[in-house]
């Protein structure tokens, strides 16, 4: 059965986004891209919220940039061929291998979780994956945790109160001091 993993770059105070909405803190150095870059390749879905689906667009059409070096033509074509699910109430189409959710995440995440063959159901989206947290329906939580404090914004996780326990199975620091934090939830 497919694990549904959530993986996003998080202040060391806990927050996806600052006040303002930023996350430009969050930009990859050339061996944290390689680390992403090879996680994708484990996924078989991509869940994610509208904010992040329009982010994204932008490696819709970047692999054809004659300018985009290797790495980013190499996550782009991971990017572009994997298929995604966007879970939004204002968007009435999207582009590429994406489509809209027909029904709610939980419907979502047990569709793909029986569905044959290799490959992990991500959650992308601070308020996607607070849904999903919320539900009890993540298996792993993966926190790449940047050296900064950003004071406040949109919480990497949810706030309501639940007790969830973890085991920590693997971590790495890479050269920017950014630091991986991998932890299965213990059921």
């Amino acid at each position: 059965m497919r694990r549904v993993i959530c993986s996003m770059g998080v202040s060391l105070d806990g927050y996806v986004a600052g006040p303002d909405g930023e996350f430009g803190w969050t930009a990859p150095d050339e061996e944290l891209f390689r680390f992403v870059t090879d996680e994708i390749r484990g996924v078989a879905v991509y869940l994610l919220g509208r904010r992040l689906y329009e982010t994204m667009l932008y490696w819709e059409t970047a692999g054809r940039d004659p300018s985009l070096d290797a790495p980013g033509r190499e996550w782009a074509a991971l990017w572009n061929a994997l298929p995604k699910v966007v879970f939004s109430t204002t968007l009435s189409s999207v582009r590429g291998n994406a489509r809209l959710a027909t029904g709610g995440l939980a419907e979502e995440i047990a569709r793909w979780r029986a569905e044959p063959g290799p490959g992990e159901i991500a959650i992308g989206g601070p308020t996607l994956a607070v849904q999903a947290a919320e539900s009890g329906l993540i298996d792993e939580y993966r926190a790449r945790v940047h050296p900064v404090l950003v004071g406040g914004g949109t919480p990497f996780f949810p706030r309501d109160g639940h007790r969830v326990d973890l085991d920590l199975v693997e971590t790495h620091i890479f050269p920017s001091k950014v630091v991986n934090l991998r932890y299965r939830v213990l059921r």
